[in-house]
């Protein structure tokens, strides 16, 4: 994506209405919360095969990008509050 792109993207006004905004975040960190309970639990095992190794990178992936799209969500939230007040 070329920078003009991007600038238009990001001027654009997206709004997204408060509740939503609220089961968004409670989604995420409901998500955040039982991928790091999988990923504890597989830390106890104690077993470290292709298959456990597999299952970690991914865990550890998912729980990245639910957090990348938590910071987003709380990040429009406060561009949102500031252009209701």
């Amino acid at each position: 994506m070329t920078d003009e792109k991007r600038t238009t993207i990001d001027s654009t006004d997206i709004t997204i209405d408060q509740k939503l905004i609220d089961e968004g975040t409670a989604q995420l960190n409901s998500e955040i919360q039982v991928l790091e309970n999988w990923l504890a639990e597989l830390g106890s095992t104690g077993d470290d095969d292709a298959e456990v190794a597999a299952a970690r990178k991914s865990y550890h992936d998912m729980l990245s990008s639910r957090r990348e799209m938590l910071s987003a969500l709380a990040k429009q939230a406060k561009l949102q509050a500031v252009v209701t007040k």
